[in-house]
């Protein structure tokens, strides 16, 4: 199966809303499968659909697969929502969309999950540290909010003046290529 390729900030997808997924079909199955494939080729924890360019509510997560020694354990959540938070934790995150950073982010430290498996069969899970930062992490990609979006406005301002900087070099240097009057 095809990996897909991740969007980056500041793709305009990623800031969308996703619409609920009514029914799921072969489709889904396939997009599921590759989104799994991604995630473990980045290497990252969890994905959700938009940051494949999909606007679909659908995430996977696998929190336990890095770990030393540590099968693959799946989690495939078919229009996830978080229905109760407790506590408080403070998160080192980063995002396979949002490249060269990471930050502190205050999320529940504990949650309790709903949504659909691939088969239709509902599912529930009580998620506490790394789990339960991981699904409310996804859970912001299906809502357009990113990380990035939960830190303080300076932390967020010099990150987003740095990726402009990054991508405005990017662009210079692709068409510096292309030019043929540019000497080499």
């Amino acid at each position: 199966m095809p990996v897909r390729p991740v969007l980056l900030f500041p793709d305009a997808r990623l800031k969308r809303k996703c619409a609920p997924i009514a029914r799921v079909t072969d489709e889904i199955r396939t997009l599921a499968n590759d989104m799994l494939e991604t995630m473990y080729d980045e290497p990252g924890i969890g994905l959700a659909a938009p940051q494949v360019g999909e606007a679909i509510r659908l995430i996977v997560v696998d929190t336990t697969w890095t770990e030393e020694g540590a099968e693959r354990s799946p989690l495939v959540l078919v229009n996830p929502e978080i229905v109760s938070r407790e506590g408080a934790i403070t998160w080192h995150e980063g995002c396979l969309s949002v490249p060269d950073y990471q930050a502190d982010v205050e999320r529940a430290a504990r949650v309790r999950l709903c949504a659909r498996d691939l088969d239709g069969k509902a599912v529930e899970i009580d998620a506490e540290d790394l789990q339960a930062v991981c699904f409310q992490h996804e859970i912001d990609h299906l809502d357009g909010i990113l990380f990035i979006d939960r830190i303080s406005r300076l932390k967020r301002s010099l990150y987003v003046n740095k990726r402009k900087k990054e991508l405005r070099r990017e662009r210079e240097e692709e068409q510096g290529a292309h030019d043929p009057r540019v000497e080499l």
